[in-house]
C-alpha cells in the first residue's frame, strides 16, 4: 500500500488546483487504473467533471459522478461524500479526512496554502500508521 502526496507548486496548478486532479487522473487512465476520486462536496464534483471534459482535447478520458448503473463500467468515478462508492485499487483523496477504505494507491493533493497543510501533515501520520510507504512530490 502506498500514500503519495502532491503538493502544489506550479503556477498552472496554483490557479486551478484541479488541473492537477486531472493530470492524475489522466496518467492513471493512460496506464489502465480505474480510479475513484473522493470529492469534498457536490460542486467541487461537478467542477472536476466539467474540467475533465474540457482538460485534453485530444485524449477522452472517461468518467462520470457516481450514483448511477453505469459506475463499475466507468475508468473513472468521482464519488461525493454522500455517495458510498465501492473502492478500487487507486483513489484520488480531495477530502477533509484520511482515505480509511481499501486501495493498493492513494494520492492525496496538498494545497499551497500553508494552513492548509498542517492537516495533511497528520495524514501523513496516519498513513504511515496503516503500514502505508509515504511518498512527496512537488507538483
Amino acid at each position: 500500500m502506498r500514500a503519495d502526496f502532491y503538493l502544489i507548486a506550479k503556477p498552472r496548478f496554483l490557479e486551478e488546483p484541479l488541473k492537477l486532479v486531472c493530470e492524475l487522473v489522466r496518467k492513471a487512465y493512460d496506464s489502465n487504473q480505474w480510479t475513484l476520486v473522493l470529492a469534498r462536496d457536490a460542486a467541487q464534483a461537478e467542477a472536476l467533471d466539467e474540467l475533465l471534459w474540457e482538460f485534453d482535447p485530444d485524449a477522452y478520458i472517461p468518467h462520470q459522478i457516481a450514483g448511477d448503473e453505469e459506475d463499475e463500467l466507468t475508468p473513472v468515478l468521482i464519488a461525493t461524500p454522500e455517495f458510498d462508492a465501492p473502492a478500487r485499487a487507486l483513489v484520488i483523496n480531495l477530502r477533509d479526512a484520511a482515505y480509511t477504505g481499501e486501495c493498493e494507491r492513494v494520492l492525496e493533493v496538498v494545497p499551497a496554502d500553508p494552513s492548509a497543510r498542517e492537516p495533511l501533515r497528520e495524514r501523513w501520520k496516519q498513513y504511515k500508521a496503516r503500514g502505508f510507504e509515504v511518498n512527496k512530490h512537488d507538483m
